[in-house]
């Protein structure tokens, strides 16, 4: 199994969404690359610190890989957007790929590249320096208060597209 980390805008629905996606094996809602490290991983809800929202996504890589990954991200995203997705807007939405194995960056960015409007994609691909897990009540949100979708900007039908 390996471990990738996706940033789309709101955790809820990129986690809702990507947690369905075959060869996904489990998901977490959380943090990427902020300024600070915390000793206990843990940081106090309203506090920001430079992070992306992100979803930690362990995959099996006989079944999907990087590229259908961050594939699957450009479908509900808006990659040209800066720090902006849907109603969310501030650095903390903008939308990533962060790896600590430098073949899924090399992935992600021949990607990226391989594009025909690659000069206008806004997506950042860097190393992960540190990872945060968000909170209980973040952890697969929609599905546990699917009341809460207004909030997201993924359409409904596309939220649920690879769910059997």
């Amino acid at each position: 199994m390996e471990q990738i980390y996706l940033a789309g805008g709101c955790l809820w629905g990129v986690q809702e969404f990507i947690k369905y996606v075959p060869g996904v094996i489990s998901t977490e809602a959380g943090r990427a690359n902020g300024r600070s490290q915390k000793k206990d991983n843990q940081s106090k809800p309203s506090e920001y610190d430079g992070y992306a929202e992100c979803v930690q996504i362990e995959f099996d890589p006989h079944l999907t890989s990087v590229t259908a990954l961050v594939g699957h991200l450009f479908e509900i995203i808006d990659p040209y957007s800066v720090n902006k997705q849907g109603v969310d807007v501030g650095e903390k939405y903008r939308t990533g790929v962060y790896s600590t194995e430098a073949k899924h960056l090399t992935e992600a960015k021949h990607y990226i590249a391989s594009r025909e409007d690659a000069e206008r994609i806004a997506v950042e691909v860097l190393p992960l320096t540190h990872y945060v897990a968000s909170d209980d009540i973040h952890q697969h949100h929609l599905s546990h208060f699917p009341e809460d979708h207004h909030l997201c900007h993924i359409p409904w039908d596309l939220l649920h597209k690879y769910k059997s």
